[in-house]
């Protein structure tokens, strides 16, 4: 008798985790982009769903992701006890998330998304001021780390300039961007930002492993 398995879909018709594999097909089938993988207990496919796609897909997810984090620690240039915001979009536009991970552990402090006809530069804008408003909020003096040149400007003018179309399908997004700029128009911080060096150090912590 074949064991159980539980299906976790990140990106489908109707995203979510199924205990059956008819279902999980019907979510799946004929979908541009889609994102499963079968886990053998609910627990594990929950605690998936709730995590980033690219941490159990792909060739070697988790050993790479052991050994971009070893190196990390051992760099005497990086701040370990920083928080980093990256962003990951499927297309261009297209479906977008990003998230906020505490450098010294790994920890994810925060996600959101994904979202629907979103870019990376949007995400990258999002993640930094999320990043920022987080931190003075926790009144945390800790720096915070980008990859992105362009959101890092983004944020300093204060203004998200994007050219993405406003579309019905992303207009949570444009909601988000001008809670964004309003929010950096009506609040000082003292957070320090920092470029994250990738060709020097390797991929951002908060990397969604797409690469």
């Amino acid at each position: 008798m074949a064991k159980k398995k539980f299906y976790t879909v990140w990106n489908g018709v109707k995203p979510g985790v199924y205990s059956d594999w008819k279902e999980c097909k019907n979510q799946i089938d004929g979908y541009d982009g889609a994102i499963y993988k079968s886990f053998p207990t609910l627990e594990d496919a929950e605690r998936a769903y709730n995590d980033t796609p690219w941490s159990y897909v792909g060739k070697n997810a988790e050993k790479k992701k052991s050994s971009s984090s070893a190196s990390i620690q051992n760099n005497p240039e990086i701040i370990k006890d920083s928080l980093s915001v990256d962003a990951a979009c499927s297309g261009n536009p297209g479906l977008m998330e990003y998230r906020g991970v505490y450098v010294k552990t790994g920890e994810e402090v925060f996600k959101q998304g994904p979202f629907e006809m979103g870019t990376n530069n949007v995400g990258e804008f999002l993640a930094l001021v999320h990043g920022l408003a987080l931190l003075k909020q926790k009144k945390a003096t800790i720096p915070l780390y980008s990859d992105s040149a362009n959101a890092i400007k983004w944020v300093k003018d204060k203004k998200c300039k994007t050219k993405l179309e406003r579309l019905p399908e992303n207009v949570s997004l444009f909601y988000m961007i001008e809670r964004a700029e309003k929010w950096l128009k009506e609040n000082s911080y003292t957070t320090r930002i920092i470029k994250w060096e990738t060709a020097k150090w390797g991929e951002i912590p908060a990397d969604f492993g797409r690469k």
